[in-house]
């Protein structure tokens, strides 16, 4: 099944990615694999993932997430779903240096 996922990076930021093989694409990320923005701020901590039955879903709901600001994806991760909508409005005023790739 694939997955969308959070990973924490060593300087809090986040990294949102898409995989078909969870376990696997996460030993890539700590092992320096990965994606060159992981690769940078290793190490790196699984903080959230969904799972749909769909590539195209999971990779959608990437895109979707890597366009949030830091408070909305902590939300996510923290379960505070009623917050996102409100949060969707203060994207903006997120600190400069939240980048996913």
């Amino acid at each position: 099944m694939p997955f969308m996922y959070i990973l924490r990076c060593s300087d809090r930021s986040f990294y949102v990615g898409s995989t078909w093989d969870l376990e696997r694409r996460l030993w890539q990320h700590s092992q320096g694999e990965g994606a060159e923005y992981t690769k940078r701020r290793l190490p790196v901590r699984l903080e959230y993932f969904e799972e749909y039955e769909r590539m195209s879903e999971a990779f959608g709901r990437e895109k979707q997430v890597q366009g949030w600001g830091h408070k909305k994806r902590q939300a996510l991760i923290d379960g505070r779903l009623a917050d996102l909508s409100a949060l969707s409005r203060t994207a903006k005023k997120d600190p400069p240096g939240d980048a996913s790739l």
